[in-house]
């Protein structure tokens, strides 16, 4: 018996969220279900962080125990075999017994799309969000999120009464042709915390929504818990969020961990 840890890539279009439901397609559900074809008898598959419905990713990691006696390469390939076409197990490593891909995470990379177009474009929506009015230069308005600061107007922590400080590593903006896109690295993430972000920025970059309102929600700590932007301290943040299909989980790190 050895635990694996394995980079997993999907298209999160046709999944209920990555969390195993009783009676939804998700995506621990068809992990559990493609390894439980090659012996594996167990309850559960770690992940190192839940995903929302709709969204993508080509970095999430998995950690399982399992007696294979064929080599990383063979496993990677049995389970591609098994998975569905909107899933692929990128890379396979042996782990040490202890490893937890979300608590041994230091780091999480997110990236969002979007684009600017006043038509529909069916196909590219699919992994990006449509924007219309375009949006002014968003590239400011990353740097207001580096560095450590009370994120509770913009997300809802794992657990009630959680803390809702996060620290963030790196915040960028790119913008190519009409095509926007968003990289983002913290120690953590609070719930639907990146879609709230981008919706901001982009309410802001649309003249909806003043850019000191979003430097103030940082400053208004504490932030209460129970509910997004209601903390009394003069902020008005709103709740909405940018849709799912723009992001996807790029990386996850584990700086004191050899893979």
């Amino acid at each position: 018996m050895a635990r694996y840890q394995i980079i997993l890539a999907y298209d999160g279009t046709h999944f209920l969220g990555s969390q195993r439901q009783a009676s939804s397609r998700t995506i621990q559900g068809e992990l559990e279900k493609a390894l439980r074809k090659l012996g594996w008898d167990k309850q559960t598959v770690y992940l190192a962080g839940r995903t929302d419905t709709g969204t993508h990713a080509n970095g999430q990691v998995v950690a399982f125990d399992l007696n294979w006696g064929h080599g990383l390469e063979s496993l990677r390939k049995a389970l591609n075999t098994h998975l569905p076409m909107d899933m692929a197990v990128r890379e396979v490593f042996l782990a040490a017994d202890s490893f937890h891909p979300r608590f041994d995470a230091s780091a999480r990379h997110y990236r969002y799309r979007l684009f600017c177009d006043e038509v529909r474009d069916p196909l590219r929506e699919r992994y990006a969000w449509r924007v219309w009015p375009e949006v002014t230069d968003l590239t400011p308005l990353a740097a207001i999120w580096m560095g450590k600061h009370d994120f509770g107007a913009f997300g809802t922590p794992p657990k009630t009464k959680a803390s809702t400080v996060r620290t963030v590593f790196f915040a960028k903006w790119t913008h190519h042709g009409d095509e926007w896109t968003f990289d983002i690295q913290a120690d953590a993430f609070l719930y639907r915390m990146v879609r709230r972000l981008v919706y901001v920025q982009v309410a802001a970059g649309q003249g909806r929504l003043p850019v000191e309102d979003l430097v103030r929600a940082l400053k208004s700590s504490p932030v209460s818990t129970s509910g997004i932007g209601k903390n009394g301290k003069g902020h008005n943040i709103p709740a909405s969020l940018a849709p799912a299909s723009g992001l996807s989980l790029v990386e996850v790190r584990y700086d004191n961990l050899l893979k």
